[in-house]
């Protein structure tokens, strides 16, 4: 596994809009959640980082949703050479993990470049009137790396956003695979190619 770590877009940057296929055929825009909180995940079935969160994450999403936070996730993989990422093997992975917040599809991957998403997972957090306060990492567990999956960091910004409260500004970058981009598709900021 070789490691891409979050571009750390700057904190008070605007959530760029969206509206992209949902799994359960829906579409979903960022402008179904105005006044609101929101957490942008950029995810995908088989990276080995995202697969170490999974029952995590699941249990996150239902946890902070019912918080009053909303939850999406996006797979901007080239499906192409990855067809394990693809819409119908989104639909099995969210059923089989418990997601219950919006999994969705971003096939142009012009999503993830606005976003300056670099790896799965990244994460992006936006107060109701979706500047950023938090991109980082879930938590310092990574893959064999025998730390316990808490979501320290994340829990943190986000409890400390629901409450109203200042996010801490010292953010460490999320790690894991780098987006599989399509060929020629890949944008500025990446820098190297990683496996997995």
């Amino acid at each position: 596994m070789v490691k891409t770590a979050s571009t750390m877009m700057p904190l008070g940057s605007d959530a760029p809009a969206f509206s992209l296929p949902n799994i359960d055929d829906s579409v979903v825009s960022l402008s179904n959640f105005n006044e609101k909180p929101v957490l942008v995940i950029f995810m995908c079935n088989h990276c080995p980082f995202v697969i170490h969160l999974r029952e995590a994450l699941a249990a996150f999403g239902k946890e902070y949703q019912g918080k009053g936070l909303n939850v999406i996730g996006i797979s901007s993989n080239d499906v192409e050479n990855y067809p394990q990422d693809g819409p119908d093997k989104m639909k099995e992975e969210a059923a089989s993990a418990g997601y219950t917040f919006p999994y969705l599809y971003d096939e142009t991957q012009e999503t993830a470049k606005a976003y300056g998403a670099a790896c799965t997972p990244d994460f992006f957090l936006f107060d109701q009137d979706h500047k950023l306060v938090y991109r980082g990492q879930f938590d310092d567990s990574r893959p064999q790396s025998g730390i316990p999956v808490t979501g320290a960091d994340l829990r943190a910004a986000c409890d400390a956003l629901l409450a109203g409260e200042p996010v801490i500004e010292d953010q460490k970058p999320s790690i894991g695979c780098n987006i599989k981009w399509k060929e020629g598709n890949a944008p500025d900021y990446f820098t190297g190619q990683a496996t997995a």
